[in-house]
Order: structure tokens, then C-alpha cells, then sequence
């Protein structure tokens, strides 16, 4: 359980561009309740006393904006808004540069706004009390059957339901690996899928905690019912 020692810095990725909701500006900052979607995670992480610090990383032409909705809805942990990079990781690189490497360093989308604060709390648990594992993933168990097709969409295989899970965010893992996994992957011009997959790379072990089905990320207009 929670020492008392350890924190976590925050960080949210918010430097996507949204082409596939055809929005005309950036999706994160399509507006809900009166608010852009990527304060809602903020708020969470600005009342749980798990987390030390906040980086946001957006847009190099969204720096300023990001920093003005901060301040207007009183998230005052935010350390740093890091301007990002043509891809969502080497966003999260420059994000990186900011971060104490003592620290729990959590990756949250900034465009999913149904995060909950018992992720972070259940992650971070489960981290202080196996030391083994390097990170925790946020996912939910699979629910389609998944065919795994060549390139001509001819199915090749049907992997076992049961071990699949959607990985979801936040991904939580310790700082110190989780910035040597990003280096590695930077020298090595290595492009992955998500966080986890770049520590994986390292033969590091990484848990799941299943989460909720809720906890969407907002990519297309058919995900805007979710809004409603």
C-alpha cells in the first residue's frame, strides 16, 4: 500500500491533431459541459494527492491556450506545458525531459475524459507492492473475437479471447525504466503502439488492471454519443 514516499507525475497527452473527427482544431479541445475534454483527466489528477506534478504536452501553437484553460479551471499542479512532436511518442519523450525520474510517471490521453482516480490508486498499489513489475496498464478483456489477417485479408489466425485485452490509459510505471525505454526506442528508431510497449521492449514485466468499459477514448464522430 501508499508509503507515503513515492508520487507521480501526470503527464497528459494533448498534442493530437484529430483529423479523423473532421473538426477543424485539435479534438482535445472539442468542448463538453462547458468544458475542453482534456480538463476532465486534469481534474482528477489535480485532487488526488497521489500525483505530485502535472506536464501537458500540445501543439506547439497550443502552448498558450492550454496554459490560459488551466488556469482557468484551477489546475495549479501542471509544472510544465511541453510543446509536442510530429507523433504521440515523441510527445511524450519531450514530456519526459520534465519529469523526475523518481517518481511514478503515469501517461494519460487527454482524450479520454472518463479517466478515474482509482486507476491511479489501484496502479500505484500495485506497483509499491510488487517490485517486479515495471508499469501498470489500464485494460478491459476483449469482447469481439479478433482474426488476425495478411495483408491480402485472408484470416490467418484466431488467438484465444481470454488473454486479450484492450489496453486503455492511464499507463503507470516507474520513472527511471519508463525514460530509458523512450531513449531506447529514440536511438533505436524504434515507432510503437503505446506506452507499454516500448518497456516491453526491454523484457520488463508489466501488469494489467482491468478497467471500464466507459473509459473511452474520444476519436471519431460516432464516439461524440458518448457526450450526450
Amino acid at each position: 500500500m501508499y508509503s507515503g514516499n513515492s508520487k507521480i507525475t501526470f503527464i497528459l497527452a494533448a498534442a493530437g491533431v484529430g483529423k479523423r473527427m473532421n473538426l477543424g482544431y485539435p479534438k482535445q479541445f472539442l468542448t463538453w459541459k462547458d468544458k475542453p475534454i482534456f480538463i476532465y483527466p486534469l481534474e482528477i489528477a489535480e485532487k488526488s494527492s497521489l500525483v505530485e506534478d502535472i506536464i501537458v504536452v500540445t501543439g506547439p501553437e497550443s502552448v498558450e491556450m492550454v496554459q490560459e484553460y488551466c488556469k482557468e479551471h484551477g489546475i495549479t499542479k501542471v509544472k510544465n506545458v511541453v510543446p509536442g512532436g510530429s507523433e504521440r511518442q515523441y510527445s511524450i519523450y519531450n514530456a519526459l525531459a520534465h519529469c523526475n525520474q523518481n517518481n511514478y510517471i503515469a501517461i494519460q490521453d487527454g482524450v479520454r475524459p472518463f479517466m478515474k482516480e482509482k486507476y491511479l490508486i489501484e496502479a500505484f498499489n500495485k506497483l509499491e507492492d510488487n517490485k517486479e513489475l515495471s508499469g501498470v496498464v489500464i485494460g478491459v478483456p476483449v469482447k469481439d473475437t479478433i482474426k488476425i489477417v495478411d495483408e491480402d485479408g485472408i484470416i490467418l489466425e484466431t488467438p484465444r479471447r481470454d488473454t486479450l485485452f484492450g489496453a486503455h490509459t492511464p499507463q503507470i510505471f516507474r520513472g527511471d525504466i519508463l525514460k530509458i525505454a523512450y531513449q531506447c526506442a529514440q536511438d533505436e528508431k524504434f515507432l510503437g503502439t503505446d506506452d507499454s510497449s516500448l518497456v516491453e521492449r526491454l523484457n520488463k514485466r508489466i501488469g494489467i488492471i482491468v478497467g471500464d468499459y466507459d473509459n473511452i477514448k474520444i476519436t471519431t464522430q460516432e464516439d461524440l454519443k458518448f457526450l450526450k
